[in-house]
């Protein structure tokens, strides 16, 4: 486990230090869980982000192939 300091705005640390006490959790843990659902969170918009820009870079070559499909004649006898 790592140790780090970490400066909070004072309206956080409040808000924190409610929530905890109603938990009964220790201040530790809630803001490692707090960090993991966030770290999830920003990893899905990554790569919510990327497949968005990969899908942009294969479109036009996705339509080509798709043409190309379209002027065979599927339906020979």
């Amino acid at each position: 486990m790592k140790t780090l300091s970490l400066k909070l705005d004072d309206k956080i640390f409040e808000e924190t230090e409610k929530v905890v006490g109603k938990l009964k959790l220790p201040r530790n843990r809630y803001i490692n869980e707090a960090l993991h659902l966030y770290n999830q969170y920003q990893n899905r918009r990554l790569l919510k982000a990327q497949l968005s820009k990969e899908s942009k870079m294969v479109a036009a070559h996705s339509l080509e192939v798709l043409a190309e499909f379209e002027k065979l004649d599927l339906h020979e006898d």
